[in-house]
């Protein structure tokens, strides 16, 4: 049974909230990518439309958009998501986590594209009362 961090940006008052996925939500995000508008109601948000933009595995690798599918690779990179360079010209060889949400995948990073009735902070709330 797969079970996500969803972590929501909201774009309107610059805050984010931590929400768990647990259940069959978690199991309708399997498979989606970065990138993909999913509806708000997968992480408690009902109204909501959610872009994911990111995301790390179980081991804290980050996920990375120009890498398909789920699978977690050594790639050379110069700069970007997963390598901050100190120097002009560094490469190194880092791993890195694919664009696509996998049961491997522990927390998925998304920002509201549509916002629903209530405030988001109403809704987290009531998450965290349950």
């Amino acid at each position: 049974m797969a079970e996500f961090r969803a972590v929501v940006s909201d774009t309107k008052d610059g805050k984010t909230y931590q929400l768990p996925v647990s259940g069959h939500h978690a199991n309708s995000l399997i498979g989606k990518r970065i990138g993909d508008v999913v509806d708000g109601i997968f992480v408690g948000l009902p109204g909501f439309k959610l872009q994911i933009t990111g995301g790390s595995d179980k081991d804290g690798f980050p996920m990375r958009k120009d890498l398909p599918g789920p699978r977690r690779k050594k790639l050379l990179m110069s700069k970007g998501t997963g390598f901050n360079s100190k120097e002009g010209g560094l490469r190194r060889r880092k791993n890195v986590r694919g664009n696509t949400i996998s049961p491997d995948t522990l927390q998925i990073n998304m920002k509201v594209t549509q916002h629903g009735m209530k405030p988001i902070s109403e809704l987290a709330k009531k998450e965290e009362k349950k």
